[in-house]
């Protein structure tokens, strides 16, 4: 029977803190810029530059000074060297860039608060100190408003999508806000921002791309359709058209972006390949030194073949948030190690061969009952696809988070941040034992390098006149095996270990168990179980303990190369790193996490439907699992470890053989256990 035990996660600091295995890389900016070299980024001065970290959303850029220090603290204790600046100008919190607190009506957004901007200077004063680094977004949500001078401003989508792309003078707007971000001087570092190597790159337009071809008009979201725009497009469609000496007629009811006719692909290819160069000229006539990109949006090979130019390219995965419904909160429990697809190649699209990829929004969302899957295996496969970074969406909203803050719970509204009902608390982390609660571990594999890159890289072809759409076949069923990469017809193919065309089916992705050509991960996709085995951190996840239909329990002893885990707990995620440089087997100090569902206390459904969110506190299930662990150490101890970094237990070992053997669960259950010697 399933035990529950509860959980404080504290907003100013981590349980485990392991800020001191990168000491060496404070402050950020110690190395010099950012810089692309060949397909991943480095530093000034050679060093390989791998960011891990959250999104600070909205509101929570801005926070006041005490908790910006602790929040700081708080995300270098959990490995964290990067965090996304996510709409910072959204008009649906405050503060924001334009409006410190609600009230105040916002006449126009070229001009920033400086209230806001105070608060946004100490922020990064905090990250930097502590070895931090972030990324911007140019445009996300911001709302042009009358005073801006733009037709419509009322009915205009967040971020203006898809016609802040070929507005003039939403173009000219966007430049002079790049021109008002880059020059601004942040008194507590003594630098203007585009002058400060805080910063590892920039993005043009977030979640913008030329294939939106929504009919129906609604000024909440971007599926507006307001003549006076879509008759630019059409007017700029017919000029295109002339130009090729094309007599095609262009009806007054076209459909904008239309991804199946092969005219428009092409015309919108240029144009947001236009818009991108012309923002990408002007962010660097201002002096700004670091890699730029245009978006971070899968959507086809057209939208990668219009980013050919860009530094490096971004996207964004999610595993199945978009399953919620909007009146009732429904989210299907389903195992990512199950999927008989890459469950991330979603994003892999935009890795384009030659170039760094960097992965700005991550997630397995809220409720689903396996997110704890997530933080193992998006960033285990960032590292062995050769990714420069990645962040999950979303650390917080709020600038004011408490201790007691439900799972789930991140506004009291019904609605949510942004009017979203999926929304409300669903992709909030910064509590969320079973998915912070493991980014330790997500640190060691991807920033400190525990998990090498593939041996193979697989190109992926992209041809066609309209290039394929969103999942591209050979990348879904490669990416478990080798790195893979897309490729455009025009590139040079020197260097790929193998080609083929994006519509073909890599061999061997049927089989049950897909194992990296390292030979480091594998996921039983039968079984619902995956594996890292590396020297220095080694997991074992998913389902742990499986019954047959008598209810006798299957040997369910998972042996890796110097550990072996034998779980009585159905569904949980091991993992042991070692808190040095050493291999497991060598090192005095080890952080064993043993995390697995993650509810709040009453928290309800009725099969897959949310009944009720619950109550403080956060409860975890204990997982109970035989552990042994390979060492050349015989006196190792182990003490459990509460959420408050207490010290609560010392647990009962034998060593035998060479081995370590835990017996975790029954005694002191926590999260966290440290091995050392004392």
């Amino acid at each position: 029977m399933s035990r529950y035990i509860p959980v404080y996660p504290h907003f100013d600091r981590m349980p485990i803190d392991i800020s001191f295995l990168f000491e060496d890389e404070v402050p950020a900016g110690k190395h010099g810029f950012c810089k692309v070299d060949g397909d991943h980024f480095a530093f000034e001065d050679g060093t390989k530059a791998t960011f891990w970290g959250v999104i600070p959303n909205g509101a929570s850029n801005f926070p006041a000074h005490d908790y910006a220090e602790k929040c700081a603290d708080r995300l270098a204790q959990a490995g964290c060297n990067f965090v996304r600046f996510h709409q910072l100008d959204a008009d649906w919190h405050t503060p924001n860039l334009f409006r410190f607190s609600a009230g105040r009506r916002v006449e126009t957004t070229r001009k920033f608060d400086p209230k806001s901007m105070e608060r946004l200077d100490y922020w990064i004063k905090c990250l930097k100190e502590r070895g931090i680094y972030a990324s911007v977004d140019m445009t996300t949500y911001r709302r042009f408003t009358s005073g801006d001078g733009v037709v419509c401003p009322e009915l205009l989508s967040n971020g203006a999508k898809m016609y802040s792309v070929y507005d003039p003078l939403m173009i000219e707007l966007q430049k002079e806000f790049c021109t008002n971000f880059w020059e601004h001087f942040n008194p507590y570092t003594g630098l203007k921002y585009k002058d400060d190597p805080f910063f590892a790159f920039c993005i043009i337009s977030n979640e913008v791309e030329p294939f939106r071809n929504f009919r129906k008009s609604s000024p909440a979201s971007h599926k507006a359709n307001i003549p006076y725009y879509e008759e630019e497009y059409r007017e700029m469609f017919r000029a295109w058209l002339r130009e090729r000496g094309s007599d095609r007629e262009v009806p007054d009811d076209l459909v904008r972006g239309d991804a199946k006719d092969p005219e428009q692909v092409e015309f919108c290819t240029e144009l947001h390949q236009k818009f991108c160069e012309t923002m990408y000229k002007h962010i660097r006539s201002l002096g700004v030194k670091i890699p730029i990109t245009g978006t971070n949006y899968s959507k086809n090979g057209a939208v990668v073949k219009a980013q050919r130019n860009m530094d490096f390219q971004d996207s964004h995965c999610y595993y199945r948030f978009n399953m919620w419904e909007e009146q009732e909160k429904v989210m299907p429990n389903r195992s990512m190690l199950a999927e008989p697809r890459c469950p991330i190649v979603k994003a892999n699209i935009n890795h384009l061969y030659g170039q760094p990829m960097f992965m700005t929004e991550w997630d397995n969302t809220w409720p689903n009952s396996y997110r704890a899957e997530g933080p193992i295996y998006y960033p285990a496969m960032a590292a062995f696809q050769g990714y420069s970074g990645m962040s999950i969406h979303t650390y917080g909203y709020s600038p004011y988070h408490k201790d007691t803050d439900l799972l789930g719970k991140e506004s009291e509204a019904a609605g949510g941040p942004g009017g979203s009902a999926f929304r409300e608390g669903m992709f909030t982390v910064w509590n969320d034992p079973a998915k912070f609660g493991l980014f330790y571990h997500g640190a060691l594999m991807l920033r400190r390098g525990d998990v090498r890159q593939a041996e193979k890289t697989v190109g992926s072809l992209l041809t066609g006149p309209a290039i394929p759409k969103l999942v591209d076949t050979l990348q879904a069923s490669a990416m478990d095996f080798h790195k893979v990469v897309s490729v455009l017809p025009e590139q040079d193919k020197t260097g790929l270990d193998e080609v083929y065309e994006s519509t073909e089916t890599y061999p061997g992705i049927d089989e049950d168990v897909l194992v990296s050509d390292t030979g480091e991960m594998w996921r039983d996709k039968k079984r619902k179980i995956g594996a890292v085995d590396t020297p220095r951190t080694k997991v074992v996840y998913g389902a742990l303990h499986v019954y047959n239909q008598t209810g006798l329990s299957y040997n369910n002893r998972i042996d890796l190369n110097g550990m072996s885990v034998k779980s009585n707990t159905d569904f949980a995620v091991v993992a042991a790193s070692s808190l040095s440089d050493k291999p497991l087997r060598e090192t005095d100090n080890i952080l064993l996490s043993t995390i697995g569902r993650a509810c709040n206390t009453g928290m309800s459904f009725d099969g897959e439907k949310l009944l009720d969110y619950g109550r403080p506190p956060i409860q975890v299930e204990v997982i109970d699992a035989e552990i042994e662990l390979e060492t050349v150490h015989p006196d190792l101890v182990v003490w459990s470890i509460d959420s408050n970094g207490y010290m609560t237990g010392r647990l009962q070992t034998t060593y035998e053989d060479g081995r370590l053997k835990i017996h975790v669960g029954p005694k002191y259950a926590s999260p966290y256990y440290l091995i050392y010697k004392p």
